[in-house]
């Protein structure tokens, strides 16, 4: 039997993989960091709100995991003002080649004890993880993703695992998982019967191979790693979330001089927002010693 995890890892990190040897994901495909800096901004709302509940410690942590060419660390850096720019720690977590990004300190491993926010950002997606053809009886697919006679799926497991551990490493804060993904419902009713693994390669989707040439990459059962991580979390659309954090795209401003940057603002903002686009991908939020109450309000649970 074929191991395509195996073959997945080698390709993306193995000695000549394709993150390995410092493929970035702007050279691929379009991803919310290389929009704006609105979902920077977004985020450092959200860090904000975690500092506030940790009562303004004198260290506060900003973690990306998956770093990729490290635009949402640095835009968070840059964005970042007053006390939170004081006291706050960049950390860029990615297997690729160290990046020069002012004010951003650059690791292969996640920290062992962050005290803020940890965000994994499309990381998920790029975590290996088997894949089969139904009928299969596995534990995992039977609780999360039941598959027929000649569908296609992906055993999360994996998945799972990683994110639990990332939220296990904050010892206070949040942790933030952003990806495209699905839900037991729907994977259930047969909307992903013939799988979602799929490859990227100079912004176009091609067949895959794993000779670590393209991009390798797969929907996140959010639910899954949201069960797996447990403690106080809550899974909702990056559209109500961006709202929440207060990026509503509105052009606020008059006919003038500002006219144009707020429209421009505005459209930045609306791509973010998009039903069926980036609006769609999944916010799982989970709180360590900080309520999620106190971070998001109420919102209508996730269905992409």
């Amino acid at each position: 039997m074929v191991d395509w995890e195996a073959l997945w890892r080698e390709a993306l990190y193995g000695p000549s993989g394709f993150f390995t040897r410092g493929e970035v994901p702007a050279d691929h495909f379009r991803t919310a960091p290389l929009v704006g800096a609105e979902l920077a901004e977004a985020l450092l709302v959200l860090l904000d709100r975690v500092d506030f509940a940790l009562g303004r410690p004198a260290r506060l942590d900003f973690v990306d995991v998956g770093a990729g060419g490290g635009e949402l660390a640095a835009a968070v850096r840059a964005g970042a003002t007053g006390s939170v720019a004081a006291r706050l720690v960049v950390t860029a977590v990615d297997v690729g080649p160290a990046r020069s990004l002012p004010g951003v300190r650059w690791t292969a491993a996640l920290p062992s004890s962050v005290h803020g926010l940890l965000v994994g950002h499309e990381w998920l997606d790029a975590v290996p993880c088997p894949l089969v053809v139904g009928p299969v009886s596995h534990p995992w697919l039977d609780r999360w993703w039941p598959v027929g006679e000649g569908e296609r799926a992906e055993v999360g497991e994996p998945r799972d695992a990683a994110w639990a551990d990332a939220v296990s490493r904050v010892a206070r804060g949040a942790a933030l998982a952003v990806d495209y993904g699905h839900v037991r419902a729907d994977r259930a009713a047969g909307r992903y019967a013939a799988g979602t693994f799929a490859a990227y390669r100079g912004g176009r989707r091609v067949e895959p191979v794993f000779d670590g040439s393209c991009d390798l990459t797969a929907h996140v059962a959010l639910d899954a790693c949201a069960e797996a991580a447990g403690g106080d979390r809550v899974l909702v659309s990056q559209r109500d979330a961006l709202a929440a954090l207060g990026l509503s795209g509105a052009v606020t401003a008059a006919a003038g001089p500002g006219w144009l940057a707020a429209a421009e603002r505005a459209s930045r903002i609306a791509e973010l927002r998009a039903p069926g686009g980036l609006g769609s991908f999944g916010w799982l939020l989970h709180g360590v010693g900080v309520p999620v109450s106190s971070l998001l309000p109420p919102l209508p649970p996730w269905r992409p």
